[in-house]
């Protein structure tokens, strides 16, 4: 099938990497080159980098707008692929390819619909994760489904990694969906349910609260590592946490926000049993083990409750 393809960040790569291997892409819609690292050095997204790799030709915008429009309908595609683009396809260009556009989504739609479905199932403490590829229409994430698969992913793991294992399963999702509609034989049922939503997080998402349960507090930990990040406070010092896991001890008994130091972190006291942190970074340094960090502090130096 002639294809255009859509997307911005690393989630979207194996897609692209599998659909290129077994299709002609005829282009690649992708967000323009971001300024990254301390020199904001302008860099292409993932998506472009491997579409450079693949000789596939390359549209960076920030809007599909009606320039964008005629340079798609100019290469008549017969179907329209979108993961994680970062903007709104509209009309007409949502009717452009023949077969419209389908959305590769890391949710069991109806459930997550929009920009961060992965990270907020995770802060809502769902124990299983989604993807479902749908019919792309104008409303958010309210296409029909042509095919969705559930996920059970590991206690401890992270946004980060957890999207990682729905890219690559997601990816032959989406494979299996472009060949149903190549043969013909691709069918779309109505989502079932009540829809919730998945709204952009932002650096207050990631603010830690120790008079939490555990549970909920290592929820939000999961769900907003590594971005936006999770954090907390000591006295007036903004401190990072990188790393942290349930340990195995339920004896311990801390107030919520006390720290103890361990051979393999600190704990930290919540409204229920202690979280252990593993690795932070104090502002204005670098990533280092907790327990060399507590070390440092004052004897009654806590996190913020």
């Amino acid at each position: 099938m002639r294809l255009v393809f859509a997307g911005t960040p690393a989630v979207a790569v194996p897609t692209l990497r599998l659909l290129a291997a077994q299709h002609e892409v005829v282009a690649v819609i992708t967000r323009p080159d971001a300024p990254l690292g301390r020199k904001r050095v302008l860099t292409p997204s993932p998506v472009a980098a491997l579409a450079e790799e693949l000789g596939l030709p390359v549209i960076k915008a920030a809007r599909l707008d009606d320039e964008v429009t005629q340079e798609i309908a100019a290469l008549a595609p017969e179907l329209g692929v979108i993961v994680a683009y970062g903007g709104l396809v509209r009309e007409p260009l949502l009717q452009t390819p023949t077969h419209g556009w389908i959305n590769l989504h890391f949710s069991l739609l109806p459930e997550w619909r929009g920009a961060a479905p992965v990270q907020r199932a995770l802060m809502a403490g769902d124990r299983e994760l989604g993807a479902s590829v749908f019919q792309l229409v104008a409303a958010l994430d309210a296409g029909d489904v042509f095919a969705r698969r559930t996920f059970e992913i590991p206690f401890e793991a992270t946004a980060d990694a957890s999207l990682a294992a729905l890219a690559e399963s997601g990816a032959g999702l989406t494979a299996e969906v472009v060949a149903a509609t190549a043969s013909g034989t691709a069918v779309a049922v109505p989502q079932v349910g009540e829809a919730t939503y998945a709204a952009k997080l932002s650096h207050a998402d990631g603010l830690l609260d120790w008079g939490l349960p555990a549970e909920e507090i290592f929820a939000r930990y999961r769900g907003v590592t590594s971005e936006p990040g999770a954090h907390t406070t000591v006295g007036e010092q903004a401190v990072k946490v990188l790393e942290m896991s349930r340990p195995d001890t339920a004896e311990v008994s801390l107030e919520p926000g006390e720290l103890r130091g361990t051979k393999k972190g600190v704990l930290v006291g919540t409204a229920t049993t202690p979280l252990l942190v593993v690795r932070v970074q104090p502002a204005g340094k670098g990533a280092m083990a907790a327990a060399d960090w507590l070390r440092g502090l004052k004897a009654d130096a806590r996190f913020g409750v």
